[in-house]
């Protein structure tokens, strides 16, 4: 994933939504990439706002709950041949657990914020 990916995460999270978007994320190198801020300095800012999780509270961080999910659920004990496998059996378990709504919910609720 790159800064470029990025932008086109956020655009694509536009043209789907619509309207005025809160996006919350990490830190990740790509979030605070050039390409990202050029983005957002050429009047994106009046349709998407970025708000950054605290890095010292990764508990409050609903991803933190997927990829432990991923780890010890989906991917427990698996045996990959090489890289192309475990991307392809990656992509497989993210497929899975985005069929599962009330899962999907539990990362947000164990995180414990106000609603």
């Amino acid at each position: 994933m790159t800064g470029l990916d990025s932008v086109s995460f956020l655009q694509h999270l536009h043209a789907y939504f619509g309207g005025k978007l809160l996006v919350i994320w990490d830190g990740a190198p790509i979030h605070r990439s050039k390409e990202v801020k050029e983005f957002l300095t050429d009047g994106w800012t009046r349709q998407i706002h970025l708000e950054r999780f605290p890095a010292d509270a990764p508990d409050l961080n609903p991803d933190e709950g997927v990829w432990q999910h991923l780890k010890h659920v989906e991917l427990r004990n698996l045996c990959c041949f090489d890289f192309n496998h475990l991307c392809d059996e990656l992509t497989l378990a993210i497929r899975r657990a985005r069929r599962k709504p009330d899962l999907i919910q539990s990362f947000f609720a164990g995180t414990r914020l106000d609603r």
